[in-house]
C-alpha cells in the first residue's frame, strides 16, 4: 500500500510543476535576462544529456575528445551540419585506428 501512497505523490507534484508556471504567469515575460535564460535552457539540457555519451562511446577517450574539438572548431567557423557530424566522425574513426 505504501508504494501506491509514493507513486500519487510523485504524480501530483510532477503535475504541479508543469501546471502552476501556466496558470501563475499569464502574462507575456518582458524580463529581457528571463527570456535569454528561458531561450538557452534546451541547448544546455540537450548538451548536458549527450556531452558524456560523446565522450564515453568510444574505446579510446582521446579520440572522442579530438572529435569534439574538431567539431566545435568546424561549427564555430560556420561549416554546415554535415559536414562537421562526418568530420568529426571521420577523426575518431582514424584516431581509434591507432590507439
Amino acid at each position: 500500500m505504501n508504494i501506491y501512497i509514493y507513486i500519487l505523490v510523485m504524480a501530483v507534484v510532477t503535475y504541479l510543476i508543469r501546471m502552476l508556471p501556466l496558470t501563475l504567469i499569464r502574462g507575456k515575460i518582458k524580463n529581457q535576462f528571463l527570456m535569454s535564460f528561458l531561450h538557452y535552457v534546451p541547448y544546455a539540457c540537450l548538451m548536458a544529456m549527450t556531452f558524456p555519451a560523446v565522450l564515453y562511446s568510444t574505446t579510446s577517450i582521446i579520440a572522442s575528445i579530438a572529435g569534439v574539438l574538431v567539431a566545435i572548431f568546424l561549427a564555430l567557423k560556420g561549416k554546415g551540419l554535415i559536414t562537421v557530424a562526418l568530420s568529426a566522425s571521420v577523426t575518431v574513426f582514424v584516431l581509434s585506428l591507432f590507439l
